[in-house]
């Protein structure tokens, strides 16, 4: 099991530069996780894509479908604490926090494409593009 931001979820759900690089991920890690949050914050790229006229509204809500199918039943809440905590020691978001917590007591790697998130916590958190 990996932990992946949604970012990483985006490029594997819509045509992107590290499609691929999701897909093959996919294909040697098949077990996704996220903290809950990646609904919304992925919510707000189909509402992106959405509002740009890229997708249809039909087309956004089988992304979600699938992609929903694809975490089912490794979706978590992450404790305030721990959240709270990284973000003490880092100059991260609480968002990408999340994300790192989760990872961390899951004890996983989480995998992103945001190197923030890999220089402060570079214990867990890895590239798309150095894994896949």
């Amino acid at each position: 099991m990996i932990v992946v931001d949604t970012n990483v979820i985006a490029y594997l759900a819509m045509p992107s530069p590290y499609t691929e690089a999701a897909e093959r991920l996919l294909l040697r890690e098949p077990d996704w996780a996220a903290p809950l949050l990646w609904r919304s914050e992925f919510w707000n790229v189909l509402s992106l894509y959405l509002r740009k006229g890229l997708i249809r509204f039909e087309e956004a809500l089988e992304i979600q479908e699938e992609v929903e199918s694809l975490l089912q039943g490794r979706e978590y809440e992450v404790a305030s604490l721990e959240v709270l905590s990284l973000v003490n020691q880092s100059s991260c978001s609480a968002y990408d926090c999340e994300f790192a917590a989760l990872a961390r007591g899951l004890g996983v790697r989480l995998v992103t494409m945001d190197r923030k998130l890999v220089s402060c916590f570079p214990d867990i958190a890895v590239l798309l593009t150095e894994v896949a």
